[in-house]
C-alpha cells in the first residue's frame, strides 16, 4: 500500500529530544524557567525586540491588546482572510473587530480597505502575514501613524519570511508568533509576543503568569517572598519543555525553510501550465515562509469532491483558511468579496519540510487527474 502524504508534518527529531531530556534532568519542566528565559533571549537577539514566550499566538494577541489598553467598544481593524484568532482576541476585550478585505494577488490585508474602514472609534490595526506571506507594512504603518493607531503584526505563519529585507516578526511595533505544529518552527503548541517598547513586553510577561511573575525567579530568593495578586492575570506561560524544543527549532529555521521553499518551487514548476487553478504569488519585495501552499481552484471545480478524491488516495488537503466575517460567531455585516471568494476556492495541498520530490510528484499527478474528474464542462460555472 502506498504510504499516505500528510498535509502537515512537524520536523522534530533527535536534537529536540535531547533538549527535552535536559529539561527532565533539570527538575523544572514548568513555565518561565531557565529554558524559557533562554528562548526569550534567543528571540530578542533574532528580532532586536523584547520577547515574551507564551502558550500560543492567540494568547500573545490577547496580551498585546491588554497592554495597549483596548477597551470595550473600541474598533480594531483586522485582516479578514485568516484563522480567526485576531478577531477572537478583539472580542475577548468586548471590543469590535472590523474586517478588512484582502488583496486578490497576495491575499494579505489591502491597505486601501483598511483606510476606508478607519473611524473615530478605531484604535488599531491587526495585519496578518497570510499563511506565511508578509503584508504591506510600509503602507500600513503610514496609515497607523497618520491616524494615531497601533499596528500589530500577526506573524503566526511567517517565522523566517522577509519584507523589504526585514524579518517577519519585526515589521510592526508589536508582533505575535506561533509555534503550532504546522509552523516552520514548532513545539507542537507555543507562541511569543515581540515588542519594541519594553513596557509592553513587561506588561505581557506579568499578565501571562497570573499577574505575579515568575515562580521560578521567586524560588531563588532567600527567604519567603509571598506575591500579591493586584490584578487579574492569565495562565499563558510556555512550558520549559516547549521552550527547549523551540531553541533547537529556531536554530534550524533556515534549513527548514529552505526545504519548504524547494517544495514550493517544485509545485510552481509542475503546475505552471495548469488551467484549472491559480498558484500563489510572491511580490519581489518579500519572501514566503510557506506555512501552507494554497492553490485557487477554477470555479468549475467541485472542491469538496476533489478533496474527497485526494484524501481517498492518502493525500492530505484542506480548505485553506477562513473568511472571518462569514463565521457565525462574528455575525459580520460587512462585505469582503475577495476574502469570501478565496474562502470558497482555495485548496491547501501538502506542505512541510519533510516532503520528498517523489511525494510532490505524486501530489501533482493526483491533483491534475482529480481536477479534470471534478470540473464541470467549459461554459458551466465560472472561471478563476
Amino acid at each position: 500500500m502506498t504510504p499516505p502524504i500528510p498535509l502537515v508534518h512537524a520536523s522534530l527529531g533527535e536534537q529536540e529530544l535531547a533538549a527535552v531530556a535536559e529539561v527532565f534532568a533539570s527538575g523544572w519542566p514548568a513555565g518561565q524557567g531557565p529554558k524559557g528565559k533562554a528562548l526569550e533571549a534567543q528571540l530578542a537577539q533574532r528580532y532586536a525586540m523584547d520577547a515574551v514566550a507564551v502558550s500560543n499566538c492567540g494568547a500573545a494577541l490577547h496580551l498585546a491588546l491588554l497592554a495597549l489598553g483596548v477597551k470595550p467598544g473600541d474598533e480594531v481593524i483586522v485582516a479578514d482572510y485568516t484563522f480567526p484568532a485576531p478577531a477572537h482576541a478583539v472580542r475577548y476585550l468586548d471590543a469590535v473587530p472590523v474586517f478588512a478585505d484582502v488583496r486578490p494577488d497576495t491575499h494579505t490585508v489591502d491597505p486601501q480597505a483598511v483606510a476606508d474602514l478607519i473611524t473615530p472609534r478605531t484604535t488599531g490595526i491587526i495585519a496578518v502575514d497570510t499563511v506565511g506571506l508578509p503584508a504591506d507594512y510600509s503602507e500600513l504603518q503610514a496609515l497607523a501613524d497618520r491616524h494615531g493607531l497601533f499596528l500589530i503584526e500577526d506573524a503566526a505563519c511567517a517565522v523566517g519570511a522577509t519584507y523589504q529585507g526585514r524579518q517577519a516578526g519585526a515589521l510592526a511595533p508589536i508582533a505575535c508568533l506561533s509555534f503550532h505544529g504546522r509552523k516552520g518552527a514548532s513545539s507542537g503548541e507555543g507562541g511569543a509576543l515581540l515588542a519594541t517598547d519594553p513596557a509592553i513586553a513587561a506588561d505581557a510577561r506579568l499578565r501571562s503568569s497570573f499577574g505575579i511573575g515568575s515562580i521560578f525567579d521567586q524560588s531563588k530568593i532567600v527567604g519567603l517572598p509571598i506575591p500579591e495578586f493586584t490584578e487579574v492575570g492569565y495562565n499563558f506561560k510556555l512550558s520549559d519543555i516547549a521552550a527547549a524544543i523551540l531553541q533547537v527549532q529556531i536554530g534550524r529555521i533556515d534549513e527548514l525553510l529552505e526545504r519548504r521553499a524547494a517544495v514550493a518551487a517544485q509545485y510552481a514548476e509542475l503546475l505552471a501550465d495548469e488551467e484549472l487553478l491559480t498558484l500563489p504569488q510572491v511580490p519581489a519585495d518579500r519572501t514566503h515562509a510557506w506555512q501552507s501552499y494554497l492553490v485557487a481552484l477554477d470555479a468549475r471545480v467541485d472542491r469538496a469532491a476533489l478533496a474527497g478524491d485526494l484524501r481517498g488516495q492518502g493525500i492530505g488537503c484542506g480548505h485553506g483558511t477562513w473568511a472571518t466575517h462569514l463565521q457565525p460567531v462574528f455575525a459580520g455585516k460587512q462585505s469582503c468579496p475577495v476574502s469570501a471568494d478565496l474562502f470558497a476556492r482555495h485548496l491547501a495541498i501538502p506542505m512541510h519540510a519533510e516532503l520528498s520530490t517523489d511525494q510532490v510528484d505524486r501530489v501533482v499527478t493526483a491533483l491534475r487527474t482529480a481536477l479534470r474528474t471534478h470540473a464541470a464542462p467549459a461554459g458551466r460555472g465560472g472561471t478563476a
